[in-house]
């Protein structure tokens, strides 16, 4: 992968030249509950090509709508991209007990659709996880999920035809990036979470998809360290992907 790292830097690096007059630095309180000012760089974009998309994500960019961004808080590093090459992978037995006790869900593919089941679990999602925040889903499916920067799917899981959880996925021809996922709070000992991820693992190999882009691990966020469980993985710790969690 250091070579391809290398190639996409050095495309990147180009790219940048002409984007960053657009990009806009804003300051907020810290999303995920930690001490400090949060710096979101971010800009507004239209349609982006598939090589490009590629680019932002190996340089460490979220989507967010129609915003590509980047953390750049003054006295924080605690959010570390991370991405998995699918092939790579090796399931531990609790990634496996996942499967298997999982066994009764339907997984759907679908296009990306502010239904009245999709908004009604991501209300209970966000009631539960942020209680203090007044989010809600039909603002999460005109403001994060729907956008016209890239390809983007839903992952849908049924249990017994029951709408459990769904997942917001975009998808290129080399990578694809884990956008948001929610889920039935009732369900959390189904560890959905971790399903999601299987899940999006054996399509990336079933397309020979070089790259799965998880977002951030914060190791001090419970909801955001999952991920490193999944090994071996990668991290972008300044400008390098450095392989963790091998052992």
């Amino acid at each position: 992968m250091r070579a391809y790292d290398e190639q996409c830097a050095r495309e990147f690096a180009q790219l940048a030249k002409g984007l960053q007059q657009y990009f806009n630095d804003i300051a907020v309180t810290c999303p995920y509950g930690l001490p400090g000012q949060a710096i979101f760089h971010q800009a507004l974009f239209a349609p982006l090509g598939d090589r490009a998309m590629e680019l932002f994500l190996a340089s460490g960019y979220r989507r967010n709508g129609n915003h590509l961004y980047c953390m750049r808080c003054p006295d924080c590093s605690a959010c570390l991209p991370i991405r998995l090459a699918p092939s790579r992978v090796r399931l531990s037995r609790s990634q496996r007990r996942v499967l298997k006790r999982n066994r009764d869900v339907r997984i759907e593919f679908k296009p990306v659709e502010a239904s009245q089941e999709n908004i009604a679990l991501c209300d209970r999602f966000l009631a539960s996880r942020y209680p203090q925040k007044n989010n809600n889903g039909r603002n999460y499916y005109q403001g994060f999920f729907s956008n016209m920067i890239t390809s983007t799917i839903e992952i849908r899981y049924r249990a017994q035809g029951r709408l459990i959880g769904t997942a917001i996925v975009d998808v290129g021809v080399n990578w694809m990036n884990a956008v948001y996922f929610f889920f039935d709070p009732d369900e959390a000992r189904r560890s959905l979470g971790t399903l999601n991820i299987l899940t999006m693992l054996d399509l990336c190999e079933q397309h020979e998809i070089r790259s799965l882009y998880l977002g951030y691990l914060i190791k001090e966020v419970p909801a955001m360290n999952y991920k490193k469980r999944f090994r071996p993985h990668e991290l972008l710790q300044g400008d390098t992907w450095n392989v963790g969690g091998s052992k």
